[in-house]
């Protein structure tokens, strides 16, 4: 974990899971790398800001970096609207306990966004998930759950960086810069009013 900047109740906190994926971010909002995965990202938040009065806490968290895409033809930069754990057995855990570990989650209006412990890279996983999902990262649910626990407005913006299919590992290397540079310019492009929304649970 890496906090760049300083936190201010004034401005929301851009939360990446890797460096490279903010490189071309001209802004001086803070930035929080959290390091990959949902453990990583979810007890980065919480160990940031968990210990912050709330009226010191910043105004919402933009979780922003890169996804795979699981249909044809999604391209470009979307601000989702809900996220799932695509790899948590949430059905079995119910059935045993009475309760879902991690319902979904509704973080405004938009596609859905499947987060999980896993870099998707197999048409097959591909395919699967696409009946589920529109994209998938490892970090999305894990962020948004960490908002709903400190009571904050979060968005989460993903790029498009691979299908992931087959290719993905070569298409995400090659593509993280290009991805770091369209979301700049989606965070220029904002002035400085940002679509932060509460965290809530999906029907």
């Amino acid at each position: 974990m890496e906090l760049l900047g300083a936190v201010r109740p004034d401005q929301p906190l851009l939360v990446v899971a890797l460096a490279n994926e903010a490189e071309f971010f001209a802004t001086d909002l803070p930035v929080l790398v959290t390091g990959v995965g949902k453990v990583n990202s979810g007890q980065s938040v919480l160990a940031a800001l968990g210990g912050l009065e709330p009226d010191r806490r910043p105004s919402g968290l933009i979780n922003i970096g890169t996804a795979g895409a699981l249909r044809p033809g999604l391209q470009g930069t979307h601000v989702i609207g809900s996220v799932i754990q695509h790899d948590l057995d949430s059905k079995a855990i119910e059935s045993l306990t009475g309760s879902n570990p991690a319902p979904p989650l509704r973080v405004g209006n938009g596609p859905i966004l499947a987060t999980g412990d896993r870099f998707i890279q197999r048409d097959d996983d591909r395919d699967r998930l696409a009946q589920l999902a529109d994209f998938v990262d490892m970090e999305g649910y894990a962020v948004a759950d960490a908002a709903r626990i400190l009571n904050m407005k979060i968005s989460i913006v993903k790029h498009v960086s691979d299908d992931a299919g087959d290719a993905a590992v070569a298409s995400w290397l090659e593509s993280v810069a290009r991805c770091s540079q369209e979301l700049g310019g989606w965070l220029a492009a904002q002035s400085g009013t940002f679509p932060v929304g509460d965290v809530g649970q999906a029907v």
